[in-house]
């Protein structure tokens, strides 16, 4: 077994003496346990713990528990002794109790998916010296009941037997509170809090089998494990899938002195954030409860007050939701506590200066006395990060790199999704309203269960409050909505970070797991009906509603231009219509770089006199079939011409075997019989004959224009006339020809000489000319290896990644799915290689064929038209091989322009 080097330091201290940490540290200590040294450096109050390092993570995850307990222990021992001097208590003192958190802390924001224990060091003996040191007795209790609570479930694991079920520490708290007849967790009476303890004792000795322990620092080292294996846990493993972590990163654990928000009404906890989470508005914002912990403002055991006063404009904006209204009853913490507000608008004025970024942190407020226990840069929506990166810009707090490099650009995705159409809004049915914790336009069928959201084919996972454990049903939903928790809840902040449309705190809605329903007054909503969600109101539809194109704010324009301003590498679109060129050219395409011919015959009016041609035996038949193809085609290319005007369009010849353009059908294959006045056994020969055991690797390609040049001539001179049409009416045309699935200089050299010949025939004809391109797709490992052969000809590579990437695995993209998840599972792959270049294997090859093309053709153009064209890490290595362009789906423009902007900058 692996062992761990004693001599190398495994823990680091913060809010004392020893301090000896900063933020520069977070690959060690996480990001919490980095801010937290940060902020005790800053001279911000932060309750004095230690740090256990990502290190020591990742070596328990080799080498297990006793030996990492054995490493630690002198470190960890020294460590507390330095809290309680500090906090002027001791750890497992019965008289006098140091009580401690312990919460995890990767090197990356993942709110909710690992664990944390709050109240350790409580048993039956120190409660007491608790009650009688602050002289609260509801304080002492109330603290024991959440620690056995969260200890139960955490570390030993306590949970409802099934998903209908509650958990059963809430079954026995609401069965208490129906006994009581109250409602809230604060009109507990001493008595029933210490009922509730030795009730939850009793269910974890029945459920796991084994007794509470009672030692503190048994206590400390099953907190400090439970973590530790909480990265491994489902919702921590799914969350790094969903973003991209690497799993070994290992979490830190944080140690921390107990400061404590539930001693009464001068005392509360709350989460705020600098600016707006959800719009990126410069606003301070957030939510508190007073005599609560943390975690119920973020679970959303109570529905939470505002910090700031009412007449903000964030706030004056939600003044119809009930919910709010109902909050004016509630001061804010503005009003409440002037002077601990105050203090907190300071810090984080300081700190969002200090760190240039939008921060969510969160406090407790004990006795009166203000703690910061954590800083961090704050999830946020799309439409946020575009605004405050352009704000900070603005104001002088970031350069304009800076604020480039602080865009994620995959989530420029969120800005170009359809929105409401605001005339069917008008029209639509408001049947409750709750907060607009995420914004966006969501429709789907309600469902109850995290495990069920991919049930239907668009679904609204609909929740009392999410939990972490609900995490992938949040992502595969369109929409979430709970009945309870606020602006700073699980659901809220998730959301948020998923670009997720959500809706908080409907607290009119009544959900019953049990029968599968929603009720909202007189009216039940079951699982399966369709309901609407507005992020940006709040407001819960019944039905579906209409969408339209998103408006994109001004924000997002000064964002593009600023990617021009640093970007070197072209960003063009993958469009086969007007309509799809125009949406990328709106989007700031510099071009098409692939344009697919095939898409153009499938429509109804096409496909029969495309399978005629196939059906011909003869070249004089196959013409003919052709010259009715001509027409179609031309006019297709003079729409995207014109739509691109002025901008290289890279046409790709027709590529996919010829089977596919057959019906396969009996009926359709009687029918297409019936048209061509052709026997039905005539029609059944061809299509047997076409059929190919493996068509991806077949009679596909440059080998279809090889064997029928025909069909290239025709396509050839539909590019040449839609471009010399144009020309005519005083608008210019750039077309590039792609020859596809070339593998030797022989073929592309056939292929170039029909389009060479067949273009002199058209500018003859039509007495003109036009400046026109031949290139070929590097989508067969052969052509990359062959490419300084095949550049003696070629004008410019395209790399067709995704084809390069099946040859190059082996893999079928149609039937990798069967075992591609395993491969992910089992860290076999990192990444899905159809979603993002696999640099190592597919990218040597991309390498090689660029080299050796300009090392014949120095000035060969060179580009990307795969999947991967609008993939951020992907664009970045086509940037580093020193490409000219990358091309992608329209939508994903934008997306490549930041990635190839920051791609220069880095």
């Amino acid at each position: 077994m692996e062992t761990i080097s004693k001599t190398k330091k495994q823990v680091y201290h913060f809010g004392t003496q020893e301090t000896d940490g900063d933020r520069s540290m977070r690959n060690l200590l996480g990001g919490k346990g980095a801010n937290l040294a940060e902020m005790s450096n800053l001279g911000i109050p932060v309750p004095p713990g230690f740090t256990i390092t990502t290190e020591v993570c990742t070596k328990y995850n080799e080498v297990g528990r006793e030996e990492v307990i054995a490493l630690l222990k002198e470190e960890v021992e020294k460590a507390v002794a330095s809290i309680e001097k500090e906090m002027e208590t001791s750890f497992g003192d019965n008289e006098n109790p140091l009580l401690l958190s312990v919460r995890s802390g990767a090197r990356v924001s993942m709110p909710g998916m690992m664990d944390t224990v709050l109240n350790l060091g409580l048993n039956d003996e120190s409660v007491l010296g608790l009650v009688k040191r602050t002289n609260n007795e509801r304080f002492a209790w109330d603290s024991y009941r959440r620690f056995v609570q969260m200890y139960g479930g955490v570390v030993l694991g306590m949970k409802a037997e099934t998903k209908e079920d509650e958990n059963p520490f809430e079954e026995i708290i609401d069965n208490l509170k129906g006994k009581r007849r109250i409602k809230l967790d604060t009109q507990f009476t001493v008595q029933d809090l210490q009922d509730l303890v030795y009730d939850f004792k009793d269910a974890i000795k029945k459920s796991t089998g084994r007794d509470f322990p009672t030692d503190p620092w048994e206590q400390l080292w099953g907190s400090v494990m439970a973590v530790f294996d909480s990265w491994n846990g489902d919702r921590a493993v799914y969350y790094r899938k969903i973003n991209g972590y690497p799993a070994d990163w290992g979490t830190a654990v944080n140690v921390q002195a107990m400061v404590f928000g539930n001693m009464g009404d001068n005392s509360g906890t709350g989460v705020c954030f600098t600016r707006d989470a959800a719009t990126g508005v410069n606003e301070f914002n957030g939510e508190y409860l007073i005599n609560a912990q943390g975690e119920d403002v973020v679970a959303g055991v109570r529905t939470p007050q505002q910090i700031t006063k009412m007449g903000s404009q964030r706030w004056a904006e939600l003044a119809q939701i009930d919910e709010v209204e109902r909050m004016k009853d509630f001061p804010s913490l503005e009003e409440l506590m002037p002077k601990i507000y105050t203090e907190l608008y300071e810090y984080q004025e300081r700190l969002e200066k200090h760190y240039h970024d939008m921060q969510d942190m969160e406090f407790t407020i004990q006795n009166g006395k203000l703690w910061i226990l954590q800083t961090r840069n704050g999830k946020r929506t799309g439409a946020a990060m575009v605004k405050i990166a352009m704000d900070l810009l603005k104001e002088g707090q970031v350069s304009e790199k800076e604020a480039l490099l602080m865009i994620e650009a995959n989530k420029l995705d969120e800005l170009l999704h359809p929105i409401f159409d605001t005339n069917a809004l008008k029209r639509a049915p408001v049947v409750a309203q709750g907060l607009p914790a995420s914004p966006g336009a969501a429709t789907g069928q309600i469902v109850f269960f995290a495990d069920e959201a991919d049930k239907f084919k668009n679904t609204i996972l609909v929740r009392t409050e999410t939990s972490p454990e609900d995490l992938e049903g949040m992502n595969l939903a369109k929409g979430i909505l709970t009945a309870r928790g606020g602006m700073t809840s699980h659901a809220a902040v998730v959301a948020r970070g998923m670009g997720k449309c959500c809706v908080s705190g409907a607290g009119a809605l009544k959900i019953n797991y049990k029968k599968r329903s929603m009720t909202v007054g007189d009216q039940v909503y079951n699982e399966g009906d369709w309901i609407s969600l507005n992020g940006s109101t709040g407001n819960i539809i019944e039905g579906k509603v209409a969408t339209m194109e998103p408006e994109l704010s001004g924000e997002f324009g000064e964002l593009m231009e600023l990617s021009n301003k640093f970007g070197n590498l072209k960003v063009r679109t993958n469009a086969d219509n007007p309509k799809d060129a125009k949406i990328a050219r709106n989007f700031g395409a510099q071009g098409i770089g692939l344009a697919r011919t095939e898409h153009m015959f499938f429509e109804v009016d096409r496909i029969k006199a495309m399978r005629e041609m196939i059906l011909a035996d003869t070249t004089k038949g196959r013409k003919a079939a052709l010259e009715e193809l001509l027409p179609m085609q031309r006019k297709d290319f003079e729409g995207i011409f014109e739509a691109m005007e002025g901008c290289p369009v890279t046409v790709r010849l027709l590529d996919p075997p010829l089977h596919e353009f057959v019906p396969h059908q009996l009926a359709t294959q009687k029918e297409l019989a019936e048209d061509l006045h052709i026997s039905l056994s005539a029609v059944k020969n061809k299509v047997a004959e076409l059929h190919e055991f493996n068509p991806m690797l077949g009679h596909r390609g440059c080998r279809l224009g090889i064997t029928y040049p025909e069909i290239t001539e025709m396509q050839t001179r539909a590019i040449m006339e839609a471009a010399l049409n144009l020309k005519a009416k005083g608008i210019e045309s750039k077309p590039e020809i792609m020859i596809p699935l070339v593998g030797s200089f022989e073929e592309f050299e056939c292929q170039d000489k029909v389009i060479r010949d067949t273009a002199e025939v058209v500018f003859s004809e039509y007495g003109d000319t036009v400046d026109f391109t031949i290139g070929t797709m590097i989508e067969v490992p052969r052509a990359a290896l062959m490419a300084d052969t095949i550049a003696e000809k070629a004008d410019f590579f395209s790399f067709g990644t995704n084809d390069l990437t099946q040859m190059t695995f082996g893999y079928s993209r149609d039937d990798a799915g069967k075992f591609l998840t395993v491969y992910l599972e089992e860290g076999i792959l990192k990444n899905d290689p159809f979603e993002v270049l696999d640099q190592d294997g597919v990218g040597q090859l991309v390498d090689i064929g660029t080299k050796r093309g300009r090392s014949i053709k120095p000035d060969l153009k060179v580009g990307i038209c795969g999947e991967h064209g609008g993939e951020p890490s992907s664009v970045e290595f086509c940037h580093s091989t020193g490409m000219d362009y990358v091309s992608c789906s329209p939508f994903r423009v934008p997306i490549a322009r930041v990635a190839a902007a920051q791609a220069a900058l880095k």
